[in-house]
C-alpha cells in the first residue's frame, strides 16, 4: 500500500472517542525458525520484517491510521520485548505502552488494556488489532472496522466481532458460525455469533466453507466499559 498523505478534518465527538489497542505481547514460538533467520534473534514474528522492511507492528499500526487517530492508539506489549519494541515504536508516548510483566495470554491482555484506557477516556469505543495480520486491502478492512464502531454507538452492549470470508477450508484458523439472519448478506450488517470452532478438522472446515461461516479476525470492537 503507498503511503498518501490523508488531510486531517475536524473530529467528531464520537470519532475522538474512539481507540485503537495493537496487541503485540506474543511470543509467536511456531514461526521463531523463520523469524530467527530473518531477524537473526529471538524476536515474534510482531516485531521481525516478515513483509519487505516493514515489521508486522509497522503494518498494523499503518493500517489502523487509516481510520483511528495516532493520538488514539495504544500498544498492548510485554516486559521481555522492551529491546525491541523500544527501537519500533520510538517516539511513542509511555502512557500508550501497556507493558504486561508476563505473557498470560490473549483474555488476560484485553483485560489489562481496558483496565488502563479507563483511566484515559472511560466512555471510550475501542478496536483491538492483532499485529501478526495481513491483508490485501487495508482500506477495505478499515471500512469494516468503521462500520463496527457505528455498530457498537448504536448497540453500546455489544462487542462487534470481524470475520473474514474464508477461500479454502482452512484448519489452523479459527471459525465464526453466524446466526442465520435476513439481513446479513447486507453490506455492513451485523449478525450474531452461534458458535466459534477453534482449529476445525478438514471435514469440519470443510463443511463450515460450504455453511458460509467466516475465519475469525480476532479484531473486535467494543465500549471500554
Amino acid at each position: 500500500m503507498n503511503n498518501n498523505t490523508v488531510s486531517e478534518f475536524p473530529k467528531t465527538s464520537v470519532e475522538k472517542e474512539n481507540y485503537a489497542v495493537v496487541l503485540a505481547g506474543g511470543d509467536g514460538s511456531r514461526l521463531k525458525s523463520l523469524t530467527r533467520m530473518i531477524a537473526g534473534d529471538e524476536r515474534p514474528k510482531q516485531f521481525c520484517p516478515i513483509l519487505g522492511n516493514e515489521t508486522l507492528l509497522d503494518v498494523t499500526r499503518r493500517r489502523a491510521a487509516l481510520k483511528i487517530s495516532s493520538d488514539n492508539t495504544f500498544f498492548s506489549l510485554k516486559a521481555k520485548h522492551e529491546r525491541i519494541y523500544r527501537e519500533i515504536l520510538a517516539g511513542v508516548a509511555a502512557e500508550k505502552l501497556i507493558v504486561q510483566p508476563e505473557n498470560k495470554g490473549t483474555a488476560p491482555a484485553i483485560l489489562y488494556s481496558l483496565l488502563h484506557l479507563e483511566k484515559f477516556s472511560p466512555n471510550a469505543t475501542v478496536a483491538f488489532f492483532p499485529s501478526d495480520h495481513y491483508f490485501s486491502d487495508d482500506k477495505a478492512f478499515m471500512e469494516n472496522v468503521e462500520r463496527a464502531f457505528r455498530a457498537v454507538e448504536i448497540n453500546p452492549d455489544s462487542v462487534v466481532l470481524l470475520g473474514i470470508e474464508p477461500d479454502s477450508a482452512e484448519t489452523s484458523y479459527g471459525w465464526i458460525e453466524p446466526v442465520e439472519s435476513l439481513f446479513d448478506t447486507a453490506a455492513g450488517a451485523v449478525s450474531r455469533v452461534k458458535r466459534f470452532w477453534e482449529k476445525p478438522s478438514f471435514e469440519s472446515a470443510n463443511y463450515l466453507l460450504k455453511k458460509g461461516c467466516l475465519w475469525n479476525s480476532f479484531v473486535m470492537v467494543g465500549k471500554v466499559f
